[in-house]
């Protein structure tokens, strides 16, 4: 027997279960994976409320790290003792997972497990969005919403490295420190300040090339009216809720503005793409890139760790580690 979170029916934190469960057989693509740590995402979230349907009882969890235990049959892409790290892998919030192979990728001996499971997810997309959505190029001007949560931090810091002016929100001073430590160049606490306000202050009134916006319902409206004509709006998640439908006669008022709704899946489908992306993450950290670790709990506890990320209050990535 084996333990891992399920969730028997969707609603709240208090729906996530700590209970003893039968590993599954290996199918003969997959890898028998015994985890380390596990990354807390709003995906994560989602699923358990239902926004995403999912059947159950389930167990939530798609990030994380560990060591390779058994293969099946036609696995090549590791074997039994390898580090790996995934981001797309259904199960994460247990002991174990039957992952399939074509999902993980190698850990590099300097990075830990840690380090590994908070930036798969986050990092490959704070690295899409830089490198895939658009190319950043010197001189634009990017607006980079919850920018001292996990993605926000990562995202900062390639769009610098890309050579961009970014400016940052987020709620407290000392969130604002964090971001201004990624390297932002300015920084607005959209708790006391009008964001539309300093962003065009910021800019001389010619708004940003754009905007990344993981908050959704609370940021997408005014959102538009800082994007420069011809630019784009990237939403790639909804913190606050989904957007509620909007005429799309205001993306010409706006000036021939363009909007996307991107997800990690889409940019990592084929396994070059995966691997592409994960080694590009995994050299940046080895050149420098800061993975801020927000805080870490016991694998049982991941209803703390859900209370704690859909507060807004967490800065950082959550990480649920396995008892070893």
């Amino acid at each position: 027997m084996s333990k891992s979170i399920v969730i028997h029916e969707t609603g709240g934190p208090e729906v996530l279960r700590w209970e003893e469960s039968s590993p599954k057989k290996l199918q003969p693509e997959e890898a028998r994976v015994k985890i380390h740590s596990a990354g807390v995402n709003y995906i994560d979230i989602y699923f358990r409320e239902g926004l995403y349907p999912a059947e159950l009882p389930m167990t939530p969890g798609l990030e994380g790290s560990g060591v390779v235990e058994s293969i099946g049959d036609k696995v090549t892409q590791v074997k039994p003792g390898d580090r790996v790290a995934w981001a797309s892998c259904r199960g994460s919030y247990g002991l174990t997972v039957n992952a399939n192979a074509q999902s993980l990728v190698s850990v590099p001996d300097n990075i830990s497990l840690e380090i590994a499971a908070a930036s798969m997810l986050q990092g490959m997309t704070a690295h899409y969005l830089t490198y895939g959505v658009r190319e950043t190029k010197p001189g634009d001007t990017a607006l980079v919403h919850a920018a001292a949560g996990g993605t926000g931090l990562l995202l900062v810091q390639l769009l610098k490295k890309a050579g961009a002016t970014v400016i940052g929100t987020c709620s407290t001073e000392d969130k604002a420190q964090k971001v201004k430590s990624a390297g932002a160049d300015h920084v607005i606490l959209y708790s006391s300040e009008d964001f539309v306000a300093k962003t065009k202050e910021y800019t001389n009134s010619k708004g940003v090339a754009v905007v990344y916006d993981s908050v959704g319902k609370d940021t997408f409206d005014k959102s538009l009216k800082v994007i420069q004509p011809r630019g784009l709006m990237a939403l790639f998640g909804q913190s606050s809720g989904p957007v509620p439908p909007f005429d799309l006669q205001r993306l010409n008022q706006g000036g021939s503005l363009f909007v996307t709704r991107p997800s990690l899946f889409h940019y990592t489908s084929d396994r070059s793409s995966l691997e592409h992306r994960a080694k590009e993450v995994f050299s940046a950290i080895e050149n420098g890139l800061s993975i801020a670790i927000g805080r870490t709990y016991p694998m049982e506890d991941a209803a703390e760790a859900h209370l704690a990320l859909s507060s807004r209050k967490t800065s950082g990535k959550l990480l649920l580690i396995a008892p070893s």
